[in-house]
């Protein structure tokens, strides 16, 4: 029994010892293959790190790859059939040898081996891309970003560039049906350009057709920057779900918050104050008047003529001027006109809108006074109303 005890604890020794020494030399391999042979210098990833560094040498040095490094891989691989490396080093022969059906099949290989490996997911995109298989090779651009330290954020414009030809925008959508985590950001990206709009509206899928989608917000600014008001509101309407109808002010009872900006109300909360939504359609204001800045705003698309503002408020600012409505044109920055909250609260406010201003942000200010005070105000039955053409 003493006997085979020690045996058994012997065994149990030696085999802790060869694990040890395996994951050692493993690790050694990776970073320093040179010191790794000195310990097992037939090991499989000794013998496929020393290859690659070769090969690397010698492609940097301009020199063919001796014959001997390619036979040093091929016995790694027959000792660790599981590993990726020796797949990557026959494809990239193939590739050389103008085999590029040979390449592709090592590289498949060498992904199924390891799905996380950096190289087999490079090979693979870049087969793809020049055999004009733009899916797949998308697909592998996209592993290879997520695999990458600091790819993801690289791999939207890429993807984004070929949504611009509309050759590509059926690849795109089947690329989004089998990625969908990367839409909104490739949305995003495209959105930030208006010639894209028409791109973005046929790959987004329905799931991205939201008024809280990511990229459209982005794309209703962009529009409007370049003044191409009537296709961003069109686009809020079926895609944001803001049905304005008749009325001239969108959410004029601030109970609507779904649709996002510009044409609904943009509300602030900041340093400059805050102004939210309550129960009851109210819209609940708190200036701290130590900054200036907008704390309520929404872009409108009035025709030229006289509008009349009304509306209910409860509470005064502390100091008349610190909180003002204005109207002015966008791409403007001074106003067509102003008045101040108590002002349009206790007689209303009319102002014209000239024929060469179409579209325009209604905007209520703070004011801040030398000695800083907060106001606190809640407004209630907002209404705009036609008042008929200019004079």
């Amino acid at each position: 029994m003493i006997v085979r005890r020690v045996v058994v604890i012997a065994a149990a020794l030696l085999l802790a010892v060869e694990v040890v020494r395996n994951a050692a030399v493993v690790a050694l391999a990776t970073f320093h293959p040179a010191i790794a042979a000195q310990f097992w210098p037939y090991h499989p990833s000794v013998e496929i790190s020393l290859g690659l560094a070769q090969i690397g040498r010698d492609a940097q040095a301009r020199k063919s790859i001796d014959q001997r490094t390619f036979s040093m891989i091929e016995d790694a691989a027959v000792k660790s059939p599981l590993s990726a490396e020796p797949f990557l080093v026959r494809g990239v022969q193939a590739q050389t040898a103008g085999e590029a059906e040979g390449a592709k099949r090592a590289f498949l290989s060498a992904q199924s081996r390891d799905p996380r490996s950096l190289p087999a997911a490079y090979f693979l995109a870049d087969y793809y891309f020049r055999s004009g298989q733009a899916l797949p090779g998308l697909q592998q651009t996209v592993l290879l970003a997520r695999l990458s330290p600091g790819g993801a954020d690289a791999v939207a414009p890429f993807v984004a560039a070929y949504a611009q030809n509309r050759s590509s925008w059926p690849q795109m959508r089947a690329l989004f049906h089998s990625q969908p985590a990367i839409e909104d950001d490739v949305l995003t990206v495209l959105a930030r350009n208006p010639g894209n709009t028409n791109a973005i509206l046929a790959v987004a899928d329905q799931a991205h057709r939201a008024p809280d989608s990511q990229w459209l917000p982005v794309l209703l600014q962009s529009l409007v920057s370049s003044g191409n008001y009537q296709q961003a509101r069109a686009i809020w309407t079926s895609i944001g779900r803001g049905n304005a109808g008749d009325e001239l002010v969108y959410d004029a009872t601030f109970s609507s918050p779904q649709p996002p900006p510009p044409f609904n109300w943009s509300l602030t909360s900041s340093t400059v104050g805050l102004a939210e939504r309550q129960s009851g359609k109210r819209l609940h204001v708190i200036f701290y008047g130590n900054q200036d800045g907008v704390l309520a705003s929404e872009l409108l698309m009035l025709r030229a003529g006289t509008y009349r503002l009304q509306l209910q408020l409860t509470g005064s600012p502390v100091h008349p001027e610190s909180l003002r409505w204005s109207v002015r044109c966008d791409k403007s920055q001074q106003p067509l006109a102003s008045i101040t909250l108590d002002q349009a609260a206790n007689h209303g406010w009319s102002f014209q809108v000239p024929a060469n201003c179409p579209a325009q942000w209604l905007e209520l200010s703070g004011r801040s006074e030398d000695i800083a005070q907060q106001s606190d105000v809640t407004i209630t039955r907002l209404s705009l109303v036609w008042a008929g053409s200019s004079a």
